[in-house]
């Protein structure tokens, strides 16, 4: 798997995409400038140490206490949780001679996930998809840089789905404490892809309620509403997930030394993961159109029952209304007038002409 080490050189193993913005329209590459669509939260730093024996957990208050406490024979894990703070995030930085682009890409959230190898260091780019209580889904770029012997974790807001691999390094179970440093960064983007099984999960608990009221809903716009609610996060969903199957292939293809030989059969795991989880989402957005063309006929179906009463009722009192227009007329000669059984005898014409073409009409089969 290994190959000779590059040091210093810029390697991209997956495709990547630059979302310019407008907060970097004319500055130098490399620029350390915020891009998102949502105000950055002010930086809250952690670093976990830990090896077989011992694990700490410290919440320093400053950049620089976290780099002083920085130790080679243990495996150290800083978090970074706020991007507001730029010019910390450009020393730490300088302090693991990261490239300006890395630091660039960090700051720049509408990144597309992806990979890039540059010799002493790994950068990750990846999405992290959480449920808001509101039921919309959270999008937020997380930012790996995997070196010798630390992980770099940025992320965009408080909160994440990390709690897992928190509660294994505090309890020692498994082989998290026992493994590498790369293994800490697998296990990070693994729970990360282990949520959205569980959106996916929630999102198909919602497809099957619409699947249930395709052919029972009153509420046409408010059911159509709904549905395309969740097509759209679907479609968001595997816009986000698909440059992260080529981000799995890529670290697993990588030949980086920084990857331990080990971790091959857990990056085959994480690729096949991904691939399950775009296939759901096909899966999913191809019931979402079905749900909708259901719907739709029956809809179709409601109408066209409603528009044949409609229509078999106009086609009864045609002649009927002939009728009623013929003796309406004001002509002073019209001998049925003058009957005295007259106008019990046109009610008579009329019942038995409507009474006539119902029975003609369920003959048919048209009632």
């Amino acid at each position: 798997m290994k190959e000779a080490k590059r040091q210093g050189k810029r390697r991209t193993i997956a495709p990547l995409f630059r979302s310019a913005g407008t907060g970097n329209v004319g500055s130098s590459p490399g620029s350390p400038v915020y891009i998102g669509d949502r105000a950055p939260t002010e930086a809250v730093l952690s670093l976990i140490q830990y090896d077989r024996d011992e694990i700490s957990f410290i919440t320093p208050d400053t950049l620089e206490e976290v780099l002083a406490m920085l130790e080679e024979g243990m495996v150290n894990w800083i978090n970074v949780n706020g991007l507001a703070d730029q010019d910390a995030i450009k020393r730490l930085g300088g302090f693991f001679r990261l490239d300006p682009l890395t630091v660039e890409d960090v700051l720049n959230t509408e990144h597309r996930p992806k990979v890039e190898d540059f010799g002493n260091y790994i950068l990750v780019i990846t999405k992290m998809l959480t449920r808001r209580p509101d039921d919309s889904i959270e999008y937020e770029q997380v930012s790996f840089i995997l070196t010798g012997h630390v992980v770099i974790t940025f992320q965009e807001t408080p909160g994440d789905c990390f709690g897992p691999v928190r509660e294994r390094l505090r309890s020692g179970t498994g082989r998290l404490r026992k493994a590498p440093v790369s293994y800490l960064a697998y296990a990070l983007l693994d729970v990360i892809v282990d949520n959205y099984f569980t959106l996916l999960e929630w999102l198909g608990d919602r497809l099957e309620e619409y699947e249930g009221m395709s052919t029972s809903a009153r509420d046409a716009a408010g059911f159509m509403a709904g549905l395309q609610s969740v097509k759209a996060d679907l479609n968001r969903m595997r816009r986000t997930v698909w440059p992260i199957r080529e981000t799995a292939n890529a670290l697993l293809h990588s030949g980086s030394d920084l990857l331990d030989d080990s971790l091959d059969p857990f990056l085959r795991d994480l690729q096949e993961n991904t691939v399950q989880v775009i296939e759901a989402l096909e899966s999913y957005r191809e019931t979402a159109s079905g749900i909708q063309e259901v719907f739709l006929s029956s809809i179709s179906t409601r109408m066209n029952e409603v528009m044949k009463v409609l229509t078999i009722i106009s086609t009864i009192f045609i002649p009927l209304t002939f009728i009623a227009g013929v003796y309406g007329m004001n002509f002073e000669h019209m001998p049925e007038l003058g009957q005295r059984w007259g106008y019990p005898a046109v009610w008579g014409l009329m019942a038995a002409i409507a009474l006539g073409m119902i029975a003609f009409f369920r003959k048919k089969r048209w009632l």
